[in-house]
C-alpha cells in the first residue's frame, strides 16, 4: 500500500535545526538491536587461525527445517517474523503469550523463521533479555519453523554458556536454530563485560572463533582456579554447523566482513533505501568472492515493520498511534546514549518540537519506504523489489503495539502472501 502522508513538520524547521533533528533521527535508529553500523562491525583483521567459516552446510533432504530452505526462486523472499516489543503497559506474560501464540500460528502457515533480539535494561525491547529461553519456549510448541535470534551481543557473553545453550536449543528444536551476532553498542550494556567495551568489535570476531571452535567439537584453553591451564569442551554440540549471520545496516565494512567471515547478514530496511540495500548486497557478495567463499547460499534477512490486513484502507488508521508511541520509546533508548557522549548530541538541544517532528517524520518514512504495510496483494511490488535487490529473507516485525487480534491477522495475511510470492516464482506451495 502506498500512503500519501502530509507534510511533516521536519519539513518546515530551519536549517540548522533541521541538521540537528535529521542526525538525531539518524542515530536513533541504532536502538533497534538490528542495526547498530559503527559498532557492529567486527576489524577486518584475519589470521589464518582466525577464519571463521560459520555458516553451515545446507540442510540434507528430509532433514529438519533447520537451516535455509529452498524457496523455489532466488529472487523470491521468504517470510519469517520479527518480534520487538517496546509497549510497555502489559505484563510480559502477555507479551511472551503473543510470541507463542503467533508462533504456533507461523508454524502453521509454513513462515520461514521466528526471530527475536536481545535486549538489556531498559523499557524498549524489555521482554527480550534471554532470546534462547524464549526460543526454547517456542521450540517446544513448533515443529517445523527455523528458530533464530537477531541479535545475540557476543561481547556481553562468555562463547562457552553461549555454545551451551543453543546445543540445548539445537536439541530442542532438533536442528532448527539459528543465530545472528553483533558487538552491541549502548555502554551502559557493558556493565556485564565493562573491559570489553573499547575492543568489542574484535571481541566479537575473538569469541565467533571460539563459538566455531566449540561447535565442531574442539576444545578451547582457559584458565582455571589458581592460574592452571583448563581444555574445556562444551556439551551438547548442534548435530551441523549452525546458521549465523552479522547484523549490519549502512556501513558498508560490516557488510565486507559478513562476507570475509562467510556469514550471512541481518539489515533492516530503517535508514537505507532499496537502492542503497542493492549496493551494500553487492559489496557482501564481492567480498565473498575475494574470500573464496560462494555467494550461492548466503542470505540476506531484512527486517522491517510489518502490518497486513484484509482490508488494506484500514492499516495506517490502526498503526498511526501504535508507531508513534513505538518511535517515541525507541527515541527515549536513543536519549539514554547521547547522554552519555555516544551520538555526539546534546539530548538538551532536542526541543519537545523537535521529537514531535522527528516522531511525524519517522510515521511518514515507516509509511512510505521503510515497512511493509497494506494487505498481502498490495505489499507484492514492494517485497518483489527486495527480493531483486538481493534481499533472501524479509523479517516482519509485528508486534510494536497493536492489539492481539489485529497481530494475529497480519500474520495470517503473511501467510497469504508467502503462497502469492510462490505462486509468482512458479514454486510449491
Amino acid at each position: 500500500m502506498t500512503t500519501d502522508t502530509p507534510r511533516s513538520s521536519l519539513d518546515e524547521l530551519g536549517p540548522e535545526r533541521r541538521r540537528l533533528a535529521e542526525r538525531l533521527l539518524r542515530e536513533r535508529t541504532r536502538a533497534n538491536g538490528t542495526a547498530t553500523p559503527e559498532t557492529t562491525t567486527p576489524h577486518t583483521v584475519a589470521t589464518p587461525d582466525r577464519a571463521v567459516p560459520v555458516a553451515g552446510p545446507a540442510p540434507e533432504a528430509g532433514a529438519p527445517a533447520a537451516g535455509i530452505p529452498s524457496n523455489g526462486a532466488e529472487s523470491t523472499p521468504r517470510v519469517s517474523l520479527f518480534f520487538f516489543s517496546a509497549d510497555t503497559d502489559d505484563h510480559a506474560w502477555d507479551k511472551h503469550a503473543l510470541v507463542l501464540e503467533c508462533a504456533e500460528l507461523a508454524d502453521s502457515l509454513g513462515l520461514d523463521a521466528i526471530w527475536v533480539p536481545e535486549r538489556h535494561f531498559d523499557p524498549f525491547g524489555a521482554p527480550y533479555p534471554s532470546p534462547g529461553l524464549l526460543l526454547a519456549a517456542i521450540a517446544a510448541r513448533t515443529s517445523r519453523i527455523a528458530l533464530r535470534s537477531g541479535s545475540v551481543v557476543l561481547p556481553l557473553r562468555d562463547p562457552l554458556l553461549v555454545a551451551e545453550e543453543w546445543g540445548v536449543l539445537d536439541s530442542l528444536s532438533r536442528g532448527r536454530m539459528g543465530i545472528s551476532l553483533a558487538s552491541g553498542w549502548h555502554a551502559d550494556d557493558f556493565v556485564l563485560n565493562p573491559d570489553g567495551y573499547e575492543r568489542r568489535k574484535d571481541v566479537l570476531e575473538e569469541r565467533l572463533a571460539d563459538l566455531h571452535t566449540l561447535w565442531n567439537g574442539a576444545s578451547i584453553t582457559r584458565k582455571g582456579p589458581g592460574g592452571r591451564p583448563v581444555e574445556v569442551r562444551t556439551y551438547p554440540r548442534p548435530e551441523r554447523t549452525p546458521e549465523v549471520w552479522l547484523t549490519s545496516s549502512r556501513n558498508p565494512d560490516t557488510w565486507r566482513t559478513a562476507g570475509r567471515l562467510n556469514l550471512h547478514v541481518l539489515t533492516a530496511l530503517l535508514e537505507q533505501t532499496i537502492d542503497e540495500i542493492t549496493e551494500r548486497v553487492g559489496l557482501y557478495h564481492q567480498a565473498l568472492t575475494e574470500a573464496g567463499h560462494p555467494t550461492n547460499g548466503r542470505q540476506v534477512t531484512c527486517m522491517l515493520h510489518t502490518h497486513l490486513a484484509s482490508d488494506p484502507a484500514s492499516v495506517e488508521q490502526r498503526v498511526r498511534g501504535p508507531l508513534i508511541r513505538y518511535l517515541s520509546a525507541h527515541m527515549d533508548l536513543f536519549t539514554k546514549y547521547a547522554a552519555g557522549g555516544g551520538a555526539g548530541i546534546d539530548p538538551d538541544e532536542v526541543t519537545e518540537a523537535d521529537r514531535q517532528a522527528l516522531l511525524e517524520h519517522g510515521l511518514r518514512r515507516y509509511m512510505g519506504t521503510s515497512g511493509l504495510f497494506g494487505s498481502a496483494e498490495s505489499c507484492l511490488p514492494k517485497v518483489e523489489r527486495l527480493g531483486a535487490a538481493g534481499i533472501t529473507e524479509l523479517g516482519c516485525l509485528v508486534d510494536f503495539g497493536l492489539p492481539r487480534e489485529q497481530v494475529l491477522e497480519s500474520v495470517e495475511e503473511l501467510g497469504r502472501l508467502r503462497v502469492a510470492l510462490r505462486e509468482t516464482a512458479g514454486a510449491p506451495k
